[in-house]
């Protein structure tokens, strides 16, 4: 084999010291897990995609390399939170000339929640790449938002059996043209629920809030249909999300699929 290849021990014992410093290269890319994830810990998710019933329009949700910057942007900031890729968004805005007048993306999975109890929801939110654009478009308040369609279970509406839970993030201190740190969605902004008819968007629910008027003790408790990333219909945006949390498993975005990482 040697002859026929070539290879001397000198060379094969250097090309193993090269792998093994690019393994430790390629690691420490991912190392600055939060939560103590290790690489260890992670599975691929094969049902997230995107939920062609709501979308409207050509907008994109793709997953990418990167963003890796924007140019001058270093460190921790200049590259998605895990891995090396994300969740790419891009919606069109309200333009009276688009029929429908804007677009709409959800990407989610219809598959793993489904049956879940809302009120078993504790720990959720993301990383968002944000731009100045995006902030011109339509403010500080201009970004994706976290949603779970449900059934709200409540006695006093036995009849209404489908409405979204929506998190509306408060983008006042994201800074722009680089990776955010965690935005914590219990925490941060505000959530409603579509219907009108426990906590609509007026109210500006506190994810506490919602979860009482979801807690009807003569209901079954509301239980959850999907969950999701999404844009519109509203103001243009173009950007991206990575390290979706939902309880104790963080959505890893990829160019090539969905990974889930445990939360230790």
């Amino acid at each position: 084999m040697k002859a026929r290849f070539g290879v001397g021990r000198g060379r094969v014992l250097a090309v193993a010291a090269l792998a093994a410093i690019v393994a430790s290269a390629v690691s420490g890319s991912v190392s600055a897990l939060a939560d103590g994830d290790t690489d260890g810990d992670r599975v691929r998710s094969e049902h997230w995609g995107v939920i062609t019933r709501n979308t409207i329009g050509s907008p994109v949700a793709d997953l990418r390399n990167g963003p890796f910057g924007s140019f001058g942007v270093t460190g921790s900031s200049a590259r998605p939170p895990y891995g090396q890729g994300s969740l790419g968004i891009e919606v069109a805005d309200d333009s009276t000339s688009l029929t429908p007048p804007s677009e709409k993306v959800d990407f989610g999975n219809e598959v793993d929640f489904f049956g879940d109890p809302v009120q078993g929801l504790d720990q959720l939110g993301f990383h968002v790449f944000q731009t100045g654009e995006n902030v011109d478009y339509g403010g500080t308040g201009n970004l994706p938002n976290i949603k779970f369609e449900i059934d709200p279970n409540l006695g006093t509406l036995p009849t209404d059996n489908y409405s979204t839970l929506v998190w509306v993030p408060d983008g006042s201190t994201v800074a722009t043209n680089r990776w955010s740190g965690f935005i914590d969605a219990t925490t941060n902004g505000y959530w409603y629920l579509t219907g009108g008819e426990v906590c609509p968007a007026a109210d500006q629910c506190s994810f506490a809030e919602v979860k009482t008027a979801l807690a009807d003790a003569d209901g079954q408790g509301a239980t959850v249909y999907s969950a999701a990333v999404g844009k519109g219909r509203d103001d243009m945006w173009i950007g991206a999300v990575d390290g979706l949390r939902i309880n104790q498993t963080i959505y890893d975005f990829e160019a090539h699929g969905v990974r889930a990482r445990h939360v230790n």
